[in-house]
């Protein structure tokens, strides 16, 4: 920025003068202590203050955004002047028409008669004229009697004196107030005074009458004009600064906005104006006034500073707009504005201080597009004019320009992020999904129109991004910057070149002024400032450090330009650091020219072995258009031949991260090879088809293998048959030390694209993996000796190429080697030969110990010692718990390192494998593995790859099923024991078991033979009553198919189990079984549990049992007895009981035909008996009884009804001789066994 006016490009706030703080003596320590002394230093110390405070207000930048309420803060002198307004004064009769010193039209004006704006107007208005004047003055204060007491009456003639005094006094301060007064009212200017007093005149009580007397006589405004300050402390004082200027903004903002309604007024006068006309070409040297379109841009500029001392920037940036939109128009006549001017200059850096003012007032509002858009097309604009001022791209004033344009956007950003400018973050946006393109197609066609126009907008977005169109950070026009100063400092040599020849044209003073200039250090600056933020804004990723290429690209600029400096010492430093990253990301079309420019470099510092490694590096790149195909190694032998080494030891070029010079590649014939047995490997060096190697002065090949530490060197000697594009060097068998094989010789002269072969074999005593590790060419010449180490296996286009094996030489063919590591071969002990075994009868039962034997036989020569592993994978069966035994080995997943003793050959090891299952059927998977170890092998070994061992695997999955397969059935009864009595109190004991109020399960449990082989079974288990009690402790063979029966009786006591519970833990029966195995044999002992099932006994309310006998003789009376019970363990019954005889009835019956039973209470039954004579003989139907309850149950909150009362619900009546029940099938709701209470009959015998 510093090639335009800084007024032009300041951000411009309120001005304030303050005058009167220099009165005051700076406070001082060695003066002498007494009163007067001490207030004047205390005054003293308040101006300094005042002066640090008020300096530290805002001050004159070019970025600053902050809206706030401060002035721009100007120290003055109470005397000072401002600038006349006009050249006469206000008494003469022509000030009306007279015109302001800086105006075009003034004669004597910088601007007349044709200029725009002039940055001493800003200048005016920014250090000579402000918007409010602050004037500080110090109060006249009486001294204080020190005589007498205070209990003393007041002295009249001293109050007298004094008050004729500060009349004095103050009459004076006033008259010189209103002389400063004066000159401000005709400017338009605020004036505050501020009077500094002590605290005790803030106490005096006629302090508010002399402030009265002193505005009135200076003509003070009402209003923020007149001030009292006292000594106060830092912050206090910082207090009535800020309250001082927020008094005082007001006022500077009415003093600026009737600028800018004068110079409205004024605009709006020329633009009625009729324009000039245009002169004729030979009038073109004759002075004018200035167009109208000059007028307006003048206007519109003021208009704009106005404004933005007033803080609107809106409308600052409108009026800057049409400012520069009128300043196009001029220049796009050049009989308005003729080129190469100085008027035409001045408009020029205007119009590109207002670009930077529009730029900036977006960039405020974060507008960056808005604000990148005009500042391109101010570029774009000035360019196309340039051109038709014969200024263009082939000028360096064009150039010039346009790095001005973009340094002084770079400069403009970096001020703005050091404060609050947030730039852009350009992240490409994410592909649009298959989901959201098919749920836009489902829409409606409008709403399938507007998915697929943003479709289409996201999908360019995803493409990228122009940078020109997009705000990115300084760095980048820095960057632009640097550029477009090379491009002028090539256009000036340019033209430096044609200064002989065309002295009239070169001799311009434009030209004599480049001549000055020193680019380079321009271009330097900008690269470096550049390359700093690019690394400031530069996100690396850890995962991903390649994203800072562009920063080593602007490295390189650096070194390039310090090179063209001559710093060379510079240059090599940069060109260190950026060569490592192209090496290892493998930059080959970057690292090129850097090497060359680096070896230019090295040979201006005389730096000979720093020379030969270069160029020995790039003999790897392949010669570019200018460079001659051998002008690497030409200079490479000249220095060999030419010079001397520094030092007598071998210089050692290391080209392993660089492009290599030979294309190698090393393949093996097998990957795998035993110990001691032979591998083949072939060795192929391939020379560069465009770069000539044939002249280096190669005098040997080593190659590095990885099982011996001195290489195989094959020495050059020169070959009496003709060169050759291939060659096949046979090394037949490689030995594993040097002292055994010796050196190979061969023809070590690559013709271009020539092909070496080297073939052999290699073998190892011990396991390992054979490769080679490096490859080591060394040139001699005279005392250099120069070793060049590379990678076995590289390429250079950094892409590996098929690997091949030569099957033939004449003519050369290959066989493709399609294994990915062809370029090692591992070596492997001999496997062992050993057979493994494993026998078992599958299925597998469960809680049985399923054996499995394990056989191991050596068919070997050698004798190995065998140790097993048994591994018990977890399996996904809920309730599985697996174990394994294994010798004196138990356990649940894994058991290592079971030994079965040294095997001699053809001996055997025979070993027996438990399984134990438990919880549901379902595979088990056994992994065994059996580990051989020679015995003739070292023992003390420490890598396990060089161990002579065998690991032989076996999987085993063995089916595992129930042995038994069981079925259970439950019914229920109720007990017909009579009920105790409420009253009795063992009811409610719960210690004592009650067996009267019980009910009973039977559960009939079938036991059945499920698996493939036969069991012996000895049960025997007990619960209360259990079939099994009745058999005998026999042993019983029972074969696939075959089933056992058992019933037992569990007794269930009353108890407050809600319907739908289980009542669980009842029992369980034990089954002790033997396998019995195909040959006959019995297994181990093994049991399997049986759990009874979960009881779920129904659930009773209120019921009536029928005893009747099965049969009865004729004539013979038999009872017939209802029992109703409540089971219901809070409700009471109101029963009614109903036996209806029939015509047809074959029995007499004597007892209860309808009547009411006692309410039965919660817990009590009653009985019913009837005597009943048979007078029939067969299949006599018994007479039909109901039970009534009068007192039903009710649901839903609804009141019951007299007939619901008077009908109630029919009591189930069951026939105990059929009284069986599933469970949980009967709840509260009373259910009748017949129809209308038609109950069962009786065999009636004669």
């Amino acid at each position: 920025m510093n090639s335009y006016p800084p007024e032009l490009l300041a951000q411009l706030a309120p001005i304030m003068f303050v005058a009167g703080l220099d009165a005051f003596p700076t406070p001082s320590s060695s003066q002498p202590s007494t009163p007067t002394s001490t207030r004047a230093n205390d005054f003293g110390l308040l101006a300094a203050r005042l002066r640090e405070a008020l300096q530290a207000q805002r001050k004159a930048a070019i970025w600053q955004p902050e809206k706030t309420k401060t002035f721009q803060v100007i120290l003055v002198d109470r005397e000072v002047r401002f600038p006349p307004r006009k050249l006469v004064s206000q008494e003469d009769p022509q000030y009306s028409a007279a015109h302001s010193p800086l105006s075009p039209l003034t004669p004597t004006s910088p601007l007349h008669p044709d200029g725009l704006i002039a940055p001493i107007w800003i200048r005016k208005h920014t250090s000579l004229v402000p918007s409010v004047f602050v004037l500080f003055l110090r109060i006249f204060e009486f001294p204080p009697s020190n005589s007498g007491s205070p209990l003393d009456a007041p002295d009249s003639n001293r109050e007298r004196e004094r008050e004729l005094e500060e009349r004095k006094r103050d009459a004076e301060l006033a008259a010189e107030v209103a002389l400063r007064k004066k000159t401000t009212n005709e400017r338009g200017i605020k004036l505050t005074v501020v009077l500094m007093a002590t605290r005790r005149m803030l106490d005096d009580p006629t302090l508010d009458t002399r402030l009265t007397f002193i505005r009135r006589q200076s003509g003070l405004d009402s209003r923020a004009a007149l001030f009292v300050l006292s000594p106060v402390s830092p912050s206090e004082l910082g207090e009535f600064v800020k309250s001082l200027q927020q008094a005082l903004y007001e006022p500077a903002l009415e003093y600026y906005t009737a600028h800018s309604k004068r110079v409205r007024r004024k605009r709006n006068r020329h633009s009625q104006a009729t324009s000039y006309p245009i002169p004729i070409q030979g009038s073109s040297n004759i002075a004018r006034p200035l167009r109208p379109e000059g007028w307006t841009v003048r206007y519109e500029y003021k208009m704009a500073c106005f404004a933005e001392f007033r803080g609107e920037d809106e409308v600052a940036l409108k009026h800057y707009q049409d400012a520069h939109s009128m300043l196009v128009v001029m220049f796009g006549s050049t009989a308005i504005l003729p080129p190469r001017t100085k008027r035409w200059a001045e408009a020029k850096v205007l119009a590109d201080c207002i670009d930077v003012k529009i730029s900036k007032l977006y960039l405020y509002n974060n507008e960056h597009a808005l604000a990148l858009s005009h500042h391109n097309t101010h570029m774009r604009i000035f360019s196309d004019f340039s051109r038709g001022w014969g200024i263009g791209e082939e000028t360096f004033e064009y150039w010039s320009w346009i790095a001005r344009q973009h340094r002084i956007l770079a400069e403009l950003l970096e001020q703005g992020t050091r404060s609050t400018l947030m730039l852009p973050v350009h992240k490409p946006v994410s592909a649009v999904s298959n989901a959201s393109l098919s749920a836009s197609q489902n829409h409606n066609s409008g709403s399938r129109g507007l998915a697929a126009g943003t479709l289409e907008v996201d999908s360019m977005r995803s493409l990228g991004i122009n940078p020109s169109h997009a705000l990115q950070h300084p760095g980048f026009y820095y960057y632009m910057a640097a550029k477009c100063t090379e491009m002028r400092r090539e256009r000036f040599l340019t033209a430096l070149e044609l200064e002989n020849t065309q002295k009239s044209v070169m001799a311009s003073p434009g030209f004599m002024n480049e001549k000055k200039v020193d680019h380079l250090t321009i271009i330097l600056e900008l690269y470096t400032k550049a390359y700093e933020l690019f690394k400031k804004y530069t996100i690396v990723d850890p995962q991903n450090p390649t994203q800072g290429r562009l920063t080593l690209w602007i490295a390189y600029q650096i070194a390039h330009t310090y090179y063209a400096s001559a710093k060379y010492d510079m240059a090599i430093r940069f060109f260190e650091r950026i060569a490592k990253t192209y090496r290892r990301e493998k930059w080959g079309p970057l690292l090129h020219p850097l090497l060359s420019t680096w070896h230019a470099c090295a040979r201006e510092l005389g730096d000979v072995e720093l020379r030969v490694k270069l160029l020995i590096e790039m003999l790897g790149h392949d010669a570019v258009e200018e460079d001659a195909p051998t002008s690497y190694g030409e200079d490479l032998v000249a220095i060999l031949k030419s010079t001397v080494p520094s030092s007598d030891e071998v210089l050692i070029v290391d080209i392993s991260e660089s492009q290599p010079i030979f294309d190698s590649n090393v393949v093996f014939w097998a990957p795998e090879v035993k110990v001691g047995e032979s591998a083949a490997f072939q060795l192929s060096l391939i020379a560069p088809r465009n770069v000539p190697v044939s002249f280096l002065p190669i005098s040997s090949l080593s190659i590095y293998f990885s099982h011996r530490d001195s290489p195989l060197v094959i020495r050059h000697q020169d070959s009496v048959a003709p060169p050759s594009s291939f060659q096949l060097v046979n090394l037949t068998n490689v030995a594993s030390s040097p002292e055994e094989y010796g050196d190979v010789f061969a023809n070590l002269r690559w013709q271009k694209g020539g092909c070496f072969i080297f073939a052999g074999t290699i073998s190892s005593e011990l396991p390992t993996s054979l490769k080679v590790s490096r490859l080591a060419l060394t040139i001699e010449e005279g005392t250099w000796k120069i070793e060049i180490p590379f990678d076995p296996c590289g390429f250079r286009q950094g892409l590996s190429p098929r690997s091949r094996w030569l099957s033939s030489v004449d003519p050369p063919r290959y066989l493709p080697i399609e294994r990915e590591a062809s370029s090692s071969v591992n070596v492997r002990h001999r496997s062992h030969a050993l057979t493994v075994s494993l026998t078992h009868e599958s299925p597998a039962y469960l809680n049985e110990t399923y054996p499995v034997t394990i056989d191991i036989t050596n068919i070997d020569t050698r004798p190995f010692d065998v140790v097993v592993d048994v591994l018990l994978p977890p399996i996904e069966i809920d309730g599985a718990a697996n174990t394994i035994i294994l010798g004196d080995e138990r356990s649940t997943n894994f058991i290592k390192g079971v030994p079965f003793g040294v095997l001699a050959p053809g001996i055997s090891a025979v070993k027996t494998l438990y399984l134990v299952n438990t919880g549901a059927p379902g595979d088990r998977v056994v992994d065994i593995s059996v580990q051989s170890r020679s015995t003739e092998a070292e023992a003390d070994s420490a890598e396990p790859e060089c161990q002579d061992l065998t690991e032989t695997l076996r999987t085993l999955v063995i089916p595992t099923v129930d042995p038994i397969k069981v079925s259970q059935t439950i019914s229920y009864t109720r007990g017909l024991a009579e009920w105790p009595g409420l009253a009795d109190l063992n009811t409610f004991d719960g210690n004592i078991w009650n067996y009267s109020r019980t009910s009973e399960a039977l559960v009939r449990t079938t036991f059945e033979s499920a698996g493939p082989s036969a069991v012996q079974d000895h049960e025997c288990a007990k619960i209360v009553d259990c079939s099994s009690d009745h058999t005998e402790d026999s042993l019983s063979d029972y074969f696939p198919g075959d089933e056992l029966s058992h019933i037992a009786r569990i007794v269930l006591a009353p108890s407050d189990v809600e319907d739908g519970e289980s009542i669980t833990n009842t029992g369980s029966y034990h089954v002790n079984w033997r396998r019995i195995w195909k040959n006959g044999d019995r297994g181990p002992l093994a049991t399997t549990v049986v759990p009874m099932p979960a009881l779920r006994p129904p659930v009773e309310g209120l019921l009536a049992l029928l005893s009747v006998p099965p049969a009865a003789t004729l004539h013979v009376p038999i009872s017939l007895i209802l029992t109703i019970r409540n089971y219901h363990p809070s409700r009471s019954a109101n029963v009614v009981v109903q036996l209806e005889l029939d015509a047809s009835d074959t029995f007499i019956v004597a007892g209860l035909r309808s009547g009411r039973v006692p309410i039965l209470m919660p817990g009590e039954e009653e009985k019913l008996t009837w005597k009943l004579i048979p007078i029939e003989c067969g299949h006599a139907k018994i007479p039909r009884i109901k039970v009534i309850d009068r007192r039903p149950v009710f649901t839903g909150g609804a009141e019951p009804t007299s007939e619901m009362v008077t009908k109630g619900e029919l009591v189930k009546i069951v026939d105990v001789r059929f009284d069986q029940r599933p469970a949980h099938t009967t709840g509260t709701k009373n259910d009748v066994d017949l129809d209308d209470g038609a109950l069962g009959t009786i065999l009636v015998l004669p």
